[in-house]
């Protein structure tokens, strides 16, 4: 059963709409002008809107104009007897559902009807799914580092300021970057990531600036590069300091003209890219070596974020082990297996040379290889090999 609200100013076409869509056992409220029905949005959720568009007061265009300002999910349905062509791509463009002219055919509204509410459904579940991802993805912590941290992401995501962020592997550089993007105004653009260090040096312009058809012996075909997959969203450069000075030029050249071209291209590309980037090597001692541009650097370097390691946030270690081990046993199906106090302590006592990534295979072989209670003894005998 749907929740739908009809607006319209013709008492008997409210009736009608009312009886039909409550006969399939659907919830109906109605509205005799648009601004009654913004007052109705406002103060209830619809799963789908019937609305017209020739009404006194607020017409059905102003209310869905304003309806769309609020960022609601409804799907909008536009109804009209003065209906055109001209009308109907209005109402679309302005985020409209969909258009049925009058008089109303019954077939048409329940199959309309239908597919918006599949279109609802799919809209809630995403939401749900990005939800869920955006949870794995959380920094886990309260230590003042991450707290610091938390509050910088919160500060730079609105904005397009250029961020770099440092820190040694493991430590979460790269939820940083999710974060960023997932709090900015880009979020509903694709984040494109870019592992600098696992390319080739030889292909890296190619992976992120694409190449035409031709270009060398094994582009058998044209390639759309990271920079243009990423357009009006966020391209997180990843090991950026692993990067060839060839390509560090072009990079370069992308960031001030917000311009790219294809390897073997002479064409022009505008782009709209937020870019991310991140590195666990000192940049400015790279730079003293002539192994990164300093030009570069400062592009990136508007804003900087440095993670610190585990070892320097020790106090999160607890909550960031009891998140690891509900993650990881739910991942295996298996009941879920619980630290004792010594265990939090043993843990804090490891130099965690490899950061978040080292305590998460530890948790998991702990889970592993041990009884419900995980306990010191357990932690010396499966993770003792880095105690100092």
């Amino acid at each position: 059963m749907a929740k739908i609200l009809v607006i319209d100013d013709e008492k008997s076409i409210r009736n009608s709409l009312k009886e039909i869509l409550e006969y399939e056992s659907h919830e109906v409220y109605d509205a005799a002008d648009g601004t009654e029905g913004l007052a109705k949005i406002d103060s209830e959720k619809f799963d789908v809107i019937f609305c017209d568009i020739k009404m006194p007061k607020v017409d059905g265009i102003e209310f869905l104009e304003k309806a769309m300002e609020k960022n609601i999910d409804t799907p909008v349905i536009m109804i009209s007897g003065h209906g055109t062509i001209e009308t109907a791509v209005e109402a679309i463009k302005k985020g409209a559902y969909d258009f049925i002219p009058k008089p109303l055919d019954l077939n048409r509204i329940l199959i309309t009807l239908r597919n918006a509410l599949d279109r609802s459904t799919l809209v809630k579940e995403t939401k749900t799914l990005k939800r869920k991802i955006n949870k794995e993805n959380e920094m886990i912590g309260e230590s003042l580092p991450i707290k610091k941290i938390k509050e910088m992401i919160s500060r730079v995501a609105p904005t397009d300021a250029r961020v770099l962020v440092t820190g040694e592997n493991g430590t979460g550089k790269e939820l940083v970057a999710r974060s960023i993007h997932e709090q900015s105004s880009r979020n509903s653009s694709p984040l494109i990531e870019v592992n600098c260090a696992a390319i080739p040096s030889e292909l890296i312009e190619s992976e992120l600036f694409g190449h035409e058809k031709g270009a060398f012996t094994s582009a058998v075909k044209q390639r759309i590069g990271k920079f243009e997959q990423a357009h009006n969203g966020t391209l997180f450069l990843d090991e950026i300091g692993d990067m060839s000075l060839s390509a560090q030029a072009k990079v370069l050249r992308a960031l001030q003209e917000n311009k790219i071209t294809r390897v073997g291209g002479e064409k022009e590309i505008t782009v709209n890219v937020r870019v991310i980037a991140a590195t666990n090597k000192d940049l400015k001692q790279e730079i003293e070596r002539n192994l990164f541009r300093e030009d570069l650097y400062h592009r990136l370097s508007v804003i900087l974020i440095h993670v610190p390691s585990l070892n320097e946030r020790k106090d999160d270690i607890p909550l960031i082990a009891d998140y690891f081990l509900g993650q990881i046993c739910n991942e295996y199906k298996m009941p879920k297996k619980e630290f004792s106090k010594d265990a939090y302590a043993a843990l804090q006592e490891i130099n965690w040379t490899g950061n978040i990534r080292e305590l998460r295979n530890v948790v998991e072989r702990l889970i592993i290889l041990c009884d419900k209670t995980i306990t010191a003894e357990d932690i010396m005998n499966f993770a003792a090999k880095a105690i100092v």
